[in-house]
């Protein structure tokens, strides 16, 4: 998984660069007893059909549950369009952030740099929504729909979106975080802010939009980020002269023009934009063909997490089983949870696409099957070094979730199980 590697400072706040395969949840699933649960006393093990997600549920609580690497919630709906009416495609050679308003005198200065062919400046800012660090731009959408994709200037919901006081959050960042659209999230002391579309924007280091007024509301500092549009060929010279004009501390980010191309407006190739009020299950979230790691359909989760810790050697049993046991009280609250995550392991469905496994060889992979979740959640652990033990396999656990509490409450319930089940 390729980590964005771009630290942007706004206002003395930090736009943050999130590594794309570990990024904390926004919300999590269940939280669960501190001590071991009785494995023997489980029902046999039998996957049912998942419960619906919530489309208005509140997301407010602290990072808690779920894997490393987040995933959109809601299903794609409506067709994106290729261009507004009007809108003349400027797309951003390089994105300009500062730690303070820049000057109309810099402005001046970087528009008169040869090769310059347009610039805008809107408000910015990172943003906490329980407990996590969003980057926002505030914008003026007759302004800044010329800077996006162009299918993303010729989609109405996403601008409606602005309108209604909503955010559009980046598709990278919607799945990064595991944002639910259609969920409202609180700000750090703030208000609740709904997210209500998302939209593959391409500006590095920036996780949504919001509007103006908005972003007034937010406290997010006017013109600290600026756009640059000219042709891609002299995009060195550019950035060499607009470097030169500006203050200590502030960044230049290289944007190019053609890295949405042929974008749709939820990120995917396939011209849909994913809104909020979708119904159904995404198609991430279906079941879908995957090697095989079998384990069988043990009756109990017990046998089941002893079976699925032979995937990783030197992995304990008694790991898996308090995972298990956090993330969803051994299959007792699946989900999915406010951020996305689903099945008895909580996993997000990105995260399942790398890491899931058809545990019971019934041909597919199915995030809600703990005969798949299981040895899947044994197969992300592994990966990350969890066979190593030691430290290794602590760091493993904080993968899982972004949480060093997280990592000590696993392994305390781990060492309940060892305890108990000898």
């Amino acid at each position: 998984m390729i980590a964005m590697t771009v630290l942007l400072a706004v206002c003395g706040a930090v736009i943050v660069a999130i590594d794309a395969g570990r990024a904390t949840d926004l919300s999590g699933s269940a939280a669960a007893e501190s001590g071991p649960g009785d494995l023997a006393a489980i029902a046999p093990v039998a996957p049912g059909p998942p419960a619906a997600a919530a489309p208005g549920a509140s997301a407010a609580s602290p990072p808690s549950a779920g894997t490393g690497t987040a995933g959109a919630g809601g299903g794609p709906e409506g067709a994106g369009g290729s261009g507004g009416p009007g809108i003349t495609p400027t797309p951003p050679l390089l994105l300009v952030v500062s730690s303070s308003t820049l000057t109309e005198q810099t402005k001046a200065d970087i528009s008169r740099l040869e090769h310059v062919q347009k610039i805008d400046s809107f408000a910015g800012g990172a943003v906490r929504m329980s407990g996590v660090a969003l980057n926002f731009l505030a914008v003026d959408p007759a302004r800044f729909r010329a800077w996006t994709p162009e299918a993303v200037a010729g989609q109405p919901r996403v601008w409606d979106a602005l309108a209604g006081g909503g955010f559009v959050a980046d598709s990278s960042a919607a799945r990064r975080h595991g944002l639910v659209l259609g969920s409202e999230y609180q700000v750090d002391g703030g208000p609740r802010l709904r997210a209500a579309a998302s939209a593959p924007f391409g500006l590095p280091g920036v996780d949504g939009i919001v509007s103006e007024e908005t972003g007034r509301r937010l406290g997010l500092l006017p013109g600290v980020a600026l756009l640059v549009h000219g042709p891609e060929k002299a995009a060195a010279t550019v950035r060499s002269g607009v470097g030169r004009l500006l203050s200590p501390g502030a960044q230049v980010v290289a944007v190019g023009a053609d890295r949405t191309a042929g974008a749709s407006a939820d990120g995917s190739s396939g011209g849909t934009t994913a809104t909020a009020g979708s119904s159904g299950r995404a198609a991430a979230d279906r079941p879908a063909a995957a090697r095989r790691v079998l384990v069988g359909r043990p009756a109990s989760y017990l046998e089941l997490y002893r079976k699925s810790a032979e995937v990783c050697p030197g992995l304990s049993w008694t790991i898996l089983a308090a995972i298990g046991q956090v993330e969803s009280s051994h299959g007792r609250n699946n989900g999915p949870s406010s951020a996305g995550a689903q099945g008895p392991m909580q996993f997000m469905p990105a995260t399942w696409k790398a890491y899931g496994v058809d545990g019971d060889g019934d041909g597919v992979a199915d995030i809600w099957s703990p005969y798949d979740a299981v040895p899947s959640a044994a197969n992300y652990l592994c990966a990350n070094g969890a066979g190593r033990g030691g430290k290794k396999l602590e760091k493993a656990i904080w993968f899982y979730n972004h949480s060093w509490s997280y990592v000590a409450k696993v392994m305390s319930v781990s060492r309940g199980y060892a305890a108990a089940y000898p």
